[in-house]
């Protein structure tokens, strides 16, 4: 069995959408301290052609809390108007933006769980339909750190094959998981570039933009643009 362990983030990038694509099942990540100023409630769209990053408000949003401790805060409506001011000529504006008004005005108020029905919406959206786990409901040694919790989240799931976004390079030794019988790979998303409003292109978005550009067939082909090492 293929998985994946991710924080959760708000509209991800497309390489986090297909890391979910590549795998069988995918944890949430949400017993883990929140970040400040990382990408659990922050995006980047398109905005009069440059990247602009827009930030979804927090309550108690402390290194020292984790994830599933910290609030939503108020700015959802502004945060949509924005999302709706820069997308209102995307061609797939009318399908697509529905969905993300769902997701936004959706009544929890709990940040891991909020953006944990985000990424479930998303990736019904798209097709995608793998095992979620939140990993605050795993019986796992809650002690550990790093790759040891990762791997005893493997261990506890029956899992195979852990697959990671290229930054886990750094973290993760793949002679380790050997030992306990797991494979370890890396996703490497392939340059995908598609028509937006003109001008040289913005890469680098929030999935987002992949919908608002790309019809839903389109976006599914774009799901495969990458390899595994």
């Amino acid at each position: 069995m293929k998985l994946a362990i991710m924080q959760p983030y708000l509209f991800p990038y497309l390489g986090y959408i297909q890391l979910i694509h590549a795998v069988d099942a995918f944890v949430i990540y949400d017993d883990v301290n929140y970040i400040k100023r990382g990408w659990i409630n922050r995006n980047n769209i398109l905005n009069q052609g440059r990247s602009q990053l827009i930030t979804l408000e927090v309550s108690g949003g402390s290194q020292n809390r984790l994830i599933n401790q910290v609030r939503v805060g108020a700015n959802r409506k502004s945060f949509l108007e924005n999302i709706r001011h820069s997308y209102t000529r995307a061609p797939q504006f009318r399908e697509v933006f529905p969905l993300i008004e769902k997701i936004l005005l959706q009544g929890e108020s709990n940040l891991a769980l909020f953006l944990a029905r985000g990424l479930f919406s998303v990736c019904d959206y798209l097709g995608l339909h793998p095992i979620w786990h939140m990993s605050s409901d795993i019986e796992k040694d809650s002690s550990l750190h790093g790759q040891d919790k990762i791997v005893s989240i493997c261990e506890s799931l029956g899992a195979s094959h852990y697959i990671n976004l290229p930054g886990g390079r750094k973290l993760y030794d793949a002679e380790m998981f050997h030992e306990k019988g797991i494979e370890l790979s890396f996703i490497e998303s392939m340059p995908v570039v598609y028509p937006q409003f003109g001008g040289s292109a913005v890469t680098g978005l929030s999935i987002i933009d992949v919908m608002m550009f790309n019809d839903r067939d389109k976006c599914r082909s774009l799901l495969s643009e990458y390899r595994l090492g």
